[in-house]
C-alpha cells in the first residue's frame, strides 16, 4: 500500500479510449481485449499528491495493481467472470479495449482475439488499418495488440476500421514505448481535473507521466516488414 499525504483532492471520472470494432459476423468470437458490459470504470477515488519531485496522481485506495509497468498509475475497470476457456462473459462493448486486458496482451505479447501466443517462428504480426500509416516511415506506434496466425483473417473480419484488407506488419522488434493516457492537474480551486488528452503515445520518460492515468500500453515498431494478409500468411506457411 503506498502511504499519500493527506491533502490530496478527487477528479471526474476519465474516458477510455475507444477502440473501433463492431458486432462480429460469428457472434462467438470476440476479441479477448474487447470491454464487456458490467465491466464498468471504478468509482472515482483519484487525488494529487505534492512531492519534492512534483505532482503525482495516485488512487486513494491504491495497491501495487494499479502501476502495473513502469510505475504508470493504470485506469480501474471491472472484470466480468471467465468461461470454460478463460474468455470474459458479457455483451461485448465493440468500441471499448478493456485497459487492463490490452495491457496484458500487449505486456506479455498475446493475441488480443484469444489471449494465446501470439509470437511465430518470423516474429510478431501487428494489424493497422489501410491508410493508418505511412509504411515508409522507420518506426510505428501501435496500441493494439499483436495477433495470432489463427486469427489474422479474424480479426480483418472483425474490425471494420481494417475494412477487411489491413496493413500487416510482421515485426521482428517491438519494444514497450509507452502510454496513451489522460493527463491530470490541479485547477485553481485546488481541485483535480483533466488537463490534456493527448492523441499520441506518451513515452514512460515523458515530463507528465507522473500525473498520467494510463488505458493502453504502447508498443515500437521499429524493425518490420509491411505486408497484406496472403503475404504474412505465405511467408507462415513456408517458415513452418
Amino acid at each position: 500500500m503506498v502511504a499519500l499525504p493527506s491533502s490530496c483532492s478527487q477528479p471526474p471520472r476519465p474516458k477510455v479510449k475507444p477502440f473501433s470494432v463492431p458486432p462480429a459476423s460469428e457472434p462467438r468470437l470476440i476479441p479477448y481485449i474487447t470491454q464487456r458490459k458490467g465491466e464498468e470504470a471504478a468509482p472515482d477515488n483519484l487525488m494529487i499528491c505534492l512531492h519534492a519531485s512534483g505532482p503525482r496522481l495516485y488512487y486513494r485506495d491504491e495497491d501495487p495493481r494499479d502501476r502495473p509497468m513502469q510505475n504508470v498509475l493504470w485506469a480501474r475497470c471491472g472484470f466480468n467472470p471467465v468461461d470454460r476457456h478463460g474468455m470474459p462473459t458479457g455483451e461485448p462493448q465493440w468500441k471499448l479495449m478493456h485497459p487492463y486486458r490490452q495491457m496484458m496482451t500487449m505486456r506479455t505479447l498475446r493475441c488480443q482475439v484469444c489471449s494465446g501466443p501470439a509470437r511465430t517462428p518470423l516474429g510478431f504480426i501487428f494489424l493497422a488499418g489501410p491508410k493508418d500509416e505511412d509504411p515508409a516511415r522507420p518506426t510505428i506506434y501501435t496500441n493494439q495488440p499483436p495477433v495470432c496466425p489463427k486469427h489474422v483473417r479474424a480479426s480483418a473480419v472483425l474490425c471494420p476500421h481494417l475494412e477487411k484488407n489491413p496493413m500487416v506488419f510482421l515485426a521482428r522488434s517491438a519494444p514497450l514505448f509507452g502510454v496513451h493516457g489522460v493527463i491530470y492537474g490541479l485547477d485553481a480551486d485546488s481541485q483535480v481535473r483533466v488537463v490534456a488528452r493527448p492523441d499520441h503515445a506518451l513515452p514512460f520518460d515523458h515530463p507528465n507521466i507522473p500525473t498520467v492515468l494510463a488505458s493502453q500500453l504502447i508498443r515500437r515498431l521499429s524493425s518490420f516488414q509491411v505486408m497484406d494478409l496472403d503475404e504474412v500468411q505465405r511467408e507462415l506457411s513456408a517458415a513452418a
